[in-house]
């Protein structure tokens, strides 16, 4: 349980972004007491979240605005044409969907083409959260001496990625100005879990707290950039233990803006979209807008109306429904499906389905293998947060497709994540057990033998040894179950010099669940770790004791050195 007057989560999205924190007495009395951001948006509204857009000044280096007003800045300064120098970012956190690995030093383009590091720009954006949260949160202080100190941070990442991504989101956090000590990585879909065990539900008045101990139930997160999946299990202390391990990929709720906009291009033409998008940017974002609004409340039989600016079609107003039906009719659509009348496209039903069509396919095709696991036989129930939960259009298809699920969905899906992960950092203890996503081992070699069964050229000679190298050396395999702040069983090495000061052991990790050779396809260099072994009495008879420790969501390694009887814990590199 955390002793921290403050829980605050910063919940950094694909499309959309928020934050919120509950206070330690409040989270006691009322676990789901909890403030989060009130966003002013399109035509000051008051949004839930804001948009993931950041605009940063010429000098690469600083902010100057994030969310609804980065959009509007941004648009301004095109229209003055005065953009140039500025670096302007939308939707950019699916550049960590990677599961090759990424890079701590890789670059992402911004709209005019410009190359930032991405680290400045996820380390930017969180600071703004991070103190745009503590700014508020003083507020609710009466003598508003509120101080780093005594906050501990939350921050959300999709349970899919891989390591690598989460270790750069928590290098940006400690760029951000968040210490590491502070700072806890929650899983977006276990989050979301945790929240509405404690909420009642829009479609079942109980909650998912009701379930018996062993109840199963799975957890869709349908997001802006990805669908994420893990499934839990109720436990007689009323934890959670996941019990397969997650899974999902990038067809969340962009795919269908995608589709939108690919449409949007036949009728108005290529030219012209490129043309919205460089110079008429206020208008661009304000159509993405309403179409995102569109989306929330678009049911299976709803025209949908979509105002297009007049400025935008080159021709008199009286002839501009001819020149539309002659644009319409080129893309195969007939006026019952596709109208248009002065600035206003009308969409048939059938045509809105289309731009769904992929995404749907995709996740219920996804849904419908892991119903076939003999782990969800006895899973009935499905849980869908995330702002694409919202989505009329994607309940009806998974209710038609999974006519035997009990279907729940949260009255404030789109921030059941983020509210999730505020009461996950004030008892992270909640999640007993999960499922290893991957293979966890290290890079080592042995002296080879006549049985060998390895290729040559993984062969070397140490001091008149033949050695093989570049063997997979397994701690944890793919599909095991680990509990919770267990530990893995401790494996001893021995140093392959006698005069050898440190040993070095590179990290790597495999979806695969025997694999061989950390140069297999699909093996993936995590980082690497160092030990130190100063002292050089006892030559190759020295040796280190190494295990792989997984007490969050994110993987440490203990080394203990028998000899001086030092233990040491370190979150590894991804630098090596």
């Amino acid at each position: 349980m955390s002793d921290c007057l403050v829980v605050a989560a910063i919940d950094l999205g694909t499309t959309f972004s928020t934050w919120g924190f509950s206070f330690k007495h409040d989270y006691e009395s009322e676990p789901t007491k909890i403030t989060a951001k009130q966003w002013t948006g399109l035509q000051s509204t008051v949004s839930l979240k804001g948009p993931t857009s950041i605009l940063i000044n010429p000098d690469g280096q600083t902010i100057d605005s994030f969310g609804f007003d980065a959009e509007d800045k941004y648009a301004e300064l095109v229209e003055k044409g005065q953009h140039n120098d500025w670096y302007f970012f939308k939707r950019f956190k699916m550049t960590l969907y990677d599961e090759k690995g990424i890079q701590e030093d890789f670059t992402i383009q911004d709209a005019t083409g410009k190359h930032l590091m991405a680290m400045t720009v996820f380390r930017l954006s969180i600071e703004y959260l991070k103190d745009d949260l503590i700014d508020m949160s003083k507020t609710q202080v009466l003598d508003g001496n509120l101080t780093e100190k005594d906050i501990q941070w939350v921050l959300t990442v999709p349970a899919i990625w891989g390591d690598t991504a989460k270790q750069f989101m928590r290098e940006a956090a400690e760029n951000a100005g968040i210490e590491n000590e502070r700072l806890i990585i929650a899983l977006e879909p276990e989050a979301a879990s945790i929240y509405c065990r404690l909420v009642p539900t829009k479609r079942n008045q109980d909650s998912l707290g009701k379930l018996p101990s062993g109840g199963k139930y799975m957890i869709l997160d349908a997001g802006g950039g990805t669908i994420d999946i893990t499934v839990h299990e109720t436990t007689q202390n009323n934890g959670l233990k996941e019990i397969y391990k997650a899974s999902g990929g990038d067809y969340g709720g962009t795919m269908v803006d995608r589709a939108f906009e690919e449409f949007i291009s036949e009728i108005l033409g290529g030219d012209v979209m490129e043309m919205l998008k460089e110079d008429e940017v206020n208008t661009y974002h304000d159509l993405l807008r309403n179409f995102e609004v569109k989306k929330r409340i678009t049911k299976k039989d709803t025209q949908v109306i979509m105002y297009i600016p007049s400025f935008l079609i080159n021709v008199p107003e009286k002839e501009r429904d001819k020149y539309f039906e002659n644009k319409i009719s080129q893309t195969g659509y007939d006026e019952n499906k596709v109208s248009v009348t002065r600035d206003k496209l009308k969409l048939h039903a059938d045509v809105i389905k289309e731009f769904y069509q992929r995404s749907l396919d995709s996740i219920t095709h996804h849904l419908a293998s892991l119903f076939q696991k003999p782990e969800l036989i006895d899973c009935d129930t499905l849980l869908m947060v995330g702002g694409y939960s919202e989505s009329p259009l994607l309940q009806r298809r998974i209710k038609d497709t999974f006519p035997n699920m009990k279907l729940v969905v949260p009255s404030d899906a789109g921030l059941a994540v983020l509210k999730g992960a505020v009461i996950y950092g004030h008892n992270p203890a909640v999640i007993a057990q999960r499922v290893c996503k991957y293979t966890y081992g290290i890079g080592k070699s042995h002296i080879s033998g006549p049985n060998c069964r390895h290729p040559p050229s993984k062969k070397t000679c140490v001091n008149g040894v033949e050695r093989c190298n570049d063997i997979f050396f397994a701690h944890v395999h793919a599909g095991d179950v680990i509990k919770v702040g267990g530990e893995c069983k401790a494996h001893q090495f021995w140093p392959v010099e006698p005069s050898q000061t440190e040993m070095t052991f590179p990290i790597y990790c495999t979806k695969e669940r025997y694999p061989e050779l950390v140069t297999d396809p699909g093996c993936i260099k995590l980082g690497s770790v160092t030990i130190p072994m100063l002292d050089t009495t006892g030559g190759c008879s020295r040796s280190v004791y190494l295990s792989f420790l997984f007490g969050g969501t994110e993987i440490e390694v203990k080394a203990k050195d028998p000899r001086e009887g030092t233990v040491s814990k370190m979150k590894f590199s991804f630098r090596g």
